[in-house]
């Protein structure tokens, strides 16, 4: 398949020699790292509700404590304040090893792959997608910012 990339900037537009399985194949990448990125906003967001629910529980011990709840309130205290999510951690050592392992990893063969198969271009797949889409010479449909 012939490309003509005039109006797509050079930060995006595919070398010559990498055919469209390629492009394809990094833009299918670069999905799945946006898709991890989400996941790591989502560990971040369970970690502040976790930290948050167990802030809360030091009012639920004390409101207990006033109700003459003493057998609830010590168990709220003793086995749920303070516990583990998993064995050994709380959630920021879960987001800390997510980061430095899974996340990292990923980040990093994302850009060799782009780096050893595009020149490290990013969004070929989706800027070759919007020049096809866009409707040449309508506002709004502009290839690139106008400077």
């Amino acid at each position: 398949m012939a490309h003509d990339n005039r109006s797509v900037d050079d930060e995006h537009s595919r070398l010559a020699g990498v055919d469209d399985t390629t492009v394809e194949a990094l833009g299918e990448l670069s999905k799945a790292l946006e898709t991890i990125h989400r996941v790591r906003g989502h560990l971040y967001s369970a970690h502040q509700l976790v930290g948050g629910a167990d802030l809360t529980l030091d009012r639920v011990v004390t409101l207990l404590h006033h109700a003459g709840h003493k057998d609830v309130a010590d168990r709220v205290q003793h086995e749920l304040l303070g516990r583990n999510l998993l064995p050994g951690r709380w959630t920021f050592q879960i987001v800390e090893e997510f980061d430095d392992g899974y996340y990292a990893t990923f980040q990093e063969i994302e850009r060799y792959a782009r780096e050893t198969l595009a020149g490290g271009r990013r969004h070929i797949y989706e800027a070759e997608m919007k020049e096809r889409r866009r409707t040449h010479g309508r506002p709004g449909h502009e290839a690139t910012p106008q400077k």
